[in-house]
């Protein structure tokens, strides 16, 4: 199955927050998912970041 991501989901996966249910992570950590995020939310994170409205250690994505 493809599964697009959407901004927050990436990010509380990333940041393994409690915000993302148990479903979200057992579809998001299942290796038989095509696991998808747009340029949009990748565009989205690196302006929130710059702007200061998110906290976030862009280097560790690289």
């Amino acid at each position: 199955m493809k599964v697009l991501l959407d901004t927050h989901a990436l990010l509380w996966w990333l940041s393994d927050s409690g915000r993302l249910g148990g479903k979200g992570r057992e579809i998001i950590a299942d290796p038989a998912h095509d696991i998808l995020v747009s340029i949009v939310s990748l565009s989205e994170i690196a302006v929130k970041i710059r702007i200061g409205k998110l906290d976030a250690d862009a280097s560790r994505c690289a």
